[in-house]
């Protein structure tokens, strides 16, 4: 199903903007599956977290696949597109550019504690003219600044060609097309495209994808999927074989990794 545009290339939504005074504002959105916030900007940093659903982030040439137990933190000023994977009920967090609780012009993942879930929760629930908000706002900042950071990042490249490869495989990770496979879906030889990989991401094609299939594993994991199950889908040969790639990555396995998320 193709994407439904919400355009704006620069986001100017009266009374939402973050102040001195305000320092975050939130922009709730209920959105369907397939929908997508068009690429824009602003003067303010944001936090991107959706309550439940599944949303791909892309700012520059990297991409995020976000789940409910992770958001990402954009700084001011950056150009960024948010598609909905699936429905989500969506809250962005407008932080105004001297409160950023990050320094930079990088995007960061942050591993969402259930504390920061709640407060983001009551922030959509109290009216601006209430002291409960500037508490609130207070108590999100300092809450966003202390959470870990998560290193997953899928880098995209400038090729057209390749641009193409990624944008399928990102689509369809399970793929278990060689890179051969691909050059001749490409008009272009092996060596080519792989030398391209190296160029343009600065890794090659399978660890390439492999960034792509754990990018997909949390939200499946997380939405209680089998853990063979999501071997299979990501096209690992065996449950073992994804645990090893997972632990490689994380220091942990799956398991060990999400009963302790749902522990915090």
């Amino acid at each position: 199903m193709p994407m439904q545009p919400i355009t704006h290339t620069r986001l100017n939504l009266p009374g939402v903007a973050p102040t001195p005074e305000r320092r975050v504002r939130m922009v709730a959105r209920d959105l369907e599956a397939s929908e997508l916030l068009s690429a824009h900007k602003h003067a303010w940093g944001q936090v991107t977290y959706a309550l439940d659903g599944v949303v791909r982030v892309t700012v520059g040439n990297s991409t995020w696949i976000v789940p409910p137990m992770r958001a990402i933190w954009i700084p001011p000023d950056q150009m960024h597109e948010v598609a909905t994977l699936e429905k989500v009920r969506l809250r962005a967090l407008y932080v105004h550019a001297d409160a950023a609780p990050f320094h930079g012009n990088q995007c960061e993942v942050l591993d969402v504690s259930a504390l920061l879930r709640e407060l983001i929760v009551a922030l959509s629930q109290v009216s601006a003219d209430e002291p409960r908000e500037a508490m609130l706002t207070a108590l999100i900042l300092d809450e966003v600044a202390r959470s870990a950071t998560m290193p997953i990042r899928v880098a995209l490249p400038d090729d057209k060609r390749l641009k193409t490869l990624c944008e399928t495989l990102i689509a369809d990770p399970a793929s278990p097309l060689t890179l051969e496979e691909w050059a001749q879906r490409a008009g272009a030889s092996g060596r080519t495209l792989a030398r391209l990989f190296e160029r343009d991401l600065g890794m090659s094609f399978s660890q390439w994808r492999q960034q792509v299939r754990l990018a997909h594993a949390a939200p499946l994991i997380a939405s209680g999927m089998p853990m063979s199950r999501v071997a299979a889908e990501l096209g690992y040969a065996s449950q073992s074989a994804f645990s090893a790639m997972f632990k490689k990555t994380f220091g942990q396995s799956p398991s060990s990794f999400f009963s302790h998320r749902e522990g915090s």
